[in-house]
């Protein structure tokens, strides 16, 4: 295939249905000025585009803000610092991702491509790719790509007039067996069964003619999409789908610019051009669905939703929602802190101390042993520690099949009280165990879950349109209760997958700790640095639900992956505002109350189980120094130093004991340890030892004691 020129790329653009993809000025709209205003107040300082809610701008709000302006007849402010901004703020750059995703690839190609930028630098990147990327098997159990992001490769050489070529056979072939009979087409081959799924339909479509496949199943394919559209006037994913079949704009938008592609109408346009309508919001932004909250990817989505209708003036004459009431929050609602998927092993007594001196109100134990649950909640007790331990497992070997998406793992992470029945996990890890679908999942794990007082957290998903059903039918009708953000793995969850900004305010965010390594102890960079608050009058259980169902939630990162910042998660301003009115009662970082603690000193008995270097008799003191860890779990860089130990006044000269990962590349565990000879003590044979440790970076000495 010859080398596109610029004319055939126009022509094979349009072909395509790319009519939002080239730069395509048109007369603006004065009237247009209020969603001009509302784009405009998500730029940020640093040259790009925010989510309404965050500080940092992010590739996906600034490439759908570009091409609403584009829409509007108007190129965006500043074009050299945003065209700047687009081409160093691929999300990689905050943290490598695990594995590429192209359409991030393909967002900062066409935002360039808009602002008339040639996007030279990418050419060689896009010429090592040449094939499908297989998803993680670990994740996905087929390894089955992600649909939309691979078939961005093929938008992205379109648009640069890159030879097509090179992408033969490997895409032509990848792309015709994923294409269902009537014409739609979906992640899974279709062999494996399932039914199309009008996002990755318009993705199907576009790389079809650009691949040069035949141009066959045209009248099957515009009947199923004029099926998907609702009585509503909007369209969902799929006719008649058996979950999460709610009206949505990306659905809407999908299936307006497919038919283009085909010639074809939606059965209901006046129904149509009626509910896009519906979303307009006071605030000068469009919505994902009537009465959600604005944001600059369904702003993006709704415009051209209207152009693919060729009712884009009709911007100009919509009726706004009126503007959305602020909610009024109780004066005797308070600040608590809750850590999910904390650690359930290692040292009770050691997360027992760094609750307290974290302030964690409730701490989610991950995977943790019954008995090491009542053992971390005796020692608070006993030590009149404000903490309520409680399960937050992540059940491995639990995988959920959606025909048509694939068969996915990392469903299944679940809150809930220590002692109620919550049924068992459907999977076992290192067992090849049976994938359930959707509708098994909520009947068998999350109904004994909900009856145990428990809920289901989602933890993360890379295939849009799986989360997308699954967390509208959540939505709908129970299923998920949270969204994770911040990670031990994944500085935000919502940087590496976007679209979860959608759900803000239907679904609490929160933070996962997703506890790696054997001892809490070497997990305290991660303790430490981000958490979940939650709104309620008092820190019980009872008070943790009703926040989740009232989105009282907001997760906090302040840290070093944060660079210093504090990032936050909410589901409105207004509980946003009140967390942050409150701050000097929970930061932990500068001169604040809440500090991590430098040294841990642990009188260690033959009967404590779960401590390590318990003796066979007597007493054993052992001493941590605080860290720098690793993500999972391991001690790093120090952060103190031992000084010295002693026991009833005298000076003692403990052994320092150091044990490494396996496979020897650093430490898995230290410490200081000393066999306390019997001895008298004082009254009723109690005895002390004080430790003292420098703080490596200030020389400032801390001392802790501790009676056995």
């Amino acid at each position: 295939m010859p080398p596109l020129t610029r004319r055939t790329l126009l022509k094979s653009a349009a072909a395509a249905g790319l009519c939002s993809a080239l730069p395509r000025i048109r007369a603006a709209q004065p009237a247009a000025a209020v969603v001009l205003d509302y784009l405009a107040r998500h730029g940020r300082p640093d040259g790009g585009y925010a989510w309404a809610d965050q500080e940092r701008s992010h590739l996906t709000p600034t490439y759908a803000v570009i091409g609403a302006y584009r829409l509007l007849g108007q190129m965006p402010p500043n074009q050299a610092v945003l065209t700047d901004y687009v081409r160093t703020h691929h999300p990689r750059e905050l943290k490598k991702l695990e594995q590429e995703r192209r359409i991030f690839e393909f967002q900062q190609v066409q935002a360039l491509v808009w602002l008339g930028d040639p996007a030279a630098e990418f050419r060689d990147r896009l010429k090592a790719w040449t094939a499908p990327l297989p998803y993680l098997k670990q994740y996905e159990q087929h390894g089955y790509p992600i649909f939309q992001s691979e078939l961005g490769l093929v938008q992205c050489r379109a648009l640069l007039g890159m030879e097509i070529a090179p992408l033969q056979p490997a895409f032509s072939d990848y792309v015709v067996v994923r294409r269902r009979a009537n014409g739609s087409f979906n992640n899974t081959p279709a062999a494996d069964g399932g039914d199309g799924h009008v996002m990755n339909t318009l993705w199907g479509l576009q790389a079809s003619r650009l691949l040069g496949l035949p141009e066959d199943k045209k009248a099957e394919t515009i009947a199923w999409l004029r099926a998907c559209q609702l009585p509503s006037g909007g369209f969902t994913y799929q006719p008649s789908p058996a979950f999460g079949g709610v009206d949505d704009v990306a659905y809407t938008r999908a299936a307006l610019r497919a038919l283009k592609i085909l010639g074809g109408e939606p059965a209901n346009r006046a129904g149509c051009l009626a509910w896009l309508g519906t979303l307009a919001n006071a605030d000068g932004g469009f919505a994902d669905r009537p009465g959600w909250l604005s944001n600059p990817l369904a702003t993006y989505h709704a415009l051209d939703a209207l152009a693919g209708l060729g009712e884009l003036d009709s911007v100009a004459t919509l009726k706004r929602r009126a503007p959305r009431r602020k909610a009024q929050l109780a004066e005797n609602l308070k600040v608590w802190s809750i850590q999910i998927e904390s650690h359930g092993t290692g040292s009770p007594v050691e997360a027992v101390a760094l609750a307290a001196a974290l302030r964690i109100d409730l701490w989610g134990a991950k995977n943790a042993k019954p008995a090491w649950l009542a053992r971390a909640q005796a020692l608070a007790t006993d030590q009149r520690v404000p903490v309520q331990f409680f399960r937050a497992n992540e059940e491995y070997g639990t995988w959920t099949e959606v025909p048509g998406l694939g068969t996915y793992s990392h469903m299944s992470d679940l809150v809930a009280p220590a002692h109620t029945d919550i049924g068992p996990p459907l999977g076992t890890r290192g067992e090849a165990s049976p994938p359930v679908s959707w509708p098994e999942f909520r009947t068998r794990r999350i109904g004994p879950l909900e009856r145990g007082q428990g809920r289901m957290v989602w933890q993360f998903g890379e295939n849009e349109e799986l989360v997308r059903a699954l967390l509208d039918d959540s939505v709908e009708r129970g299923g998920f209760a949270a969204i994770s953000t911040f990670h031990f793995g994944n500085p935000d969850f919502t940087n590496s997958e976007p679209f979860l900004h959608r759900w803000r305010g239907q679904i609490p965010y929160i933070g996962l700790q997703d506890a790696h390594g054997a001892e809490p102890w070497w997990f305290a960079d991660q303790t430490t640095g981000y958490r979940t608050l939650f709104l309620a009058t008092e820190p019980t259980w009872a008070g943790w639900l009703e926040a989740l169902k009232q989105n009282w939630v907001v997760a906090v990162r302040h840290d070093e992956m944060s660079r210093g910042e504090t990032w936050m998660h909410s589901g409105s301003d207004e509980v946003r505002d009140f967390v942050r009115a409150r701050e000097r009662e929970w930061r932990w970082w500068e001169n604040a109350p809440v500090r991590r603690p430098l040294v841990s000193l642990v009188a260690v008995r033959p009967e404590d189980e779960f401590e390590v270097a318990r003796p066979a008799q007597g007493v054993a003191l052992r001493v941590r120094c605080a860290w720098k860890n690793t993500p999972q779990g391991m001690p790093q860089t120090p952060l103190a130093e031992f000084v010295k130990l002693t026991v009833d006044g005298a000076e003692v000269t403990p052994t320092l004991v150091e044990r490494k990962r396996p496979n020897g590349s650093g430490l898995a565990d230290r410490y200081h340890l000393f066999a306390v000879p019997a001895g008298a003590g004082g009254a009723a044979g109690t005895r002390t030892a004080s430790v003292v440790v420098r703080e490596i970076a200030t020389k400032r000495e801390v001392t802790q004691a501790v009676r056995f």
